[in-house]
């Protein structure tokens, strides 16, 4: 654990926010490779591209920016990059479907593999299963809030065995709605029960997720897990989550135990 700011000593957590892709699940892992090459093929093609390496670099910059967020507000920033750069306007849904469609072929074995019954540890971040089930026997409320469509998180979830520690409260992003999904959650959750904000812990590999939850003074975990290798730290992932005002910085749930005793108050030192 890299501790930037430990809870407060007299922290009562009870409510808990989980983001699901990167976070949880790995199903996705990649989708930056899908997304990125992508948008810069689209904007390449527009009257004044600048050279494919300028290009990169400013997509990267605002899809790691709106990571976290529905992906049509990544596909809205596009076309606004289009406009910037001559370009004709499309309608973000158009860009928003191809990438879907070049991700689906990217996971279209995962996804086949788990339907087949493989063993889901394969597609979650490790100690995942092992982190919810110490919250749910502890007593926290668990809420799961994604920018994926909300019918693929739910059948996504359920392939890999976590819809049972979310109950009803699997959240993602709806047609045609360009409200923050997030948001809209963390307003239920602390509207529906009362919270002063400071109740609630968040865990993400997003920029939104974090910077959210830490402006109503919870308590947030950056999960800056390597997808690839599936253990130690995403350099480009933590970066991000500092900026966005982590208060945790995690490579994944293997130490569940430690994790949960240094975030109920057991020990605020480095293990």
């Amino acid at each position: 654990m890299e501790i930037i700011t430990p809870p407060a000593p007299n922290a009562c957590f009870r409510y808990a926010l989980f983001d699901f892709d990167g976070t949880l699940s790995l199903i996705r892992e990649g989708w930056q490779e899908i997304m990125i090459p992508y948008f810069v093929e689209v904007l390449l093609q527009t009257p004044q591209a600048e050279d494919q390496q300028t290009l990169e670099e400013s997509v990267t910059l605002f899809v790691d920016r709106l990571t976290g967020k529905q992906t049509i507000f990544q596909c809205i920033q596009l076309n606004e990059e289009v406009l910037q750069r001559g370009g004709m306007k499309t309608e973000p849904g158009v860009y928003k479907a191809e990438y879907l469609r070049r991700l689906g072929i990217r996971i279209k074995n995962r996804l086949e593999e788990l339907r087949q019954g493989c063993d889901p540890q394969k597609y979650l971040v490790p100690g995942s299963e092992q982190f919810l089930e110490l919250l749910q026997k502890e007593g926290y409320n668990l809420y799961l809030a994604s920018g994926t469509d909300e019918p693929d998180v739910l059948a996504e979830a359920k392939l890999l065995g976590l819809d049972r520690y979310f109950s009803k409260h699997i959240y993602g992003a709806r047609e045609n709605e360009t409200a923050c999904s997030k948001e809209g959650v963390i307003n239920q959750i602390v509207r529906e029960n009362n919270l002063t904000g400071t109740e609630l812990l968040s865990f993400g590999d997003g920029f939104v997720e974090i910077e959210l939850v830490s402006q109503i003074g919870g308590y947030t975990v950056g999960v800056a897990t390597d997808e690839v290798r599936r253990q130690g730290i995403n350099p480009r992932k933590r970066e991000r989550l500092l900026e966005a005002g982590a208060a945790l910085i995690i490579p994944d749930f293997s130490e569940a135990a430690t994790l949960l005793a240094f975030l109920s108050g057991k020990t605020h030192k480095n293990p």
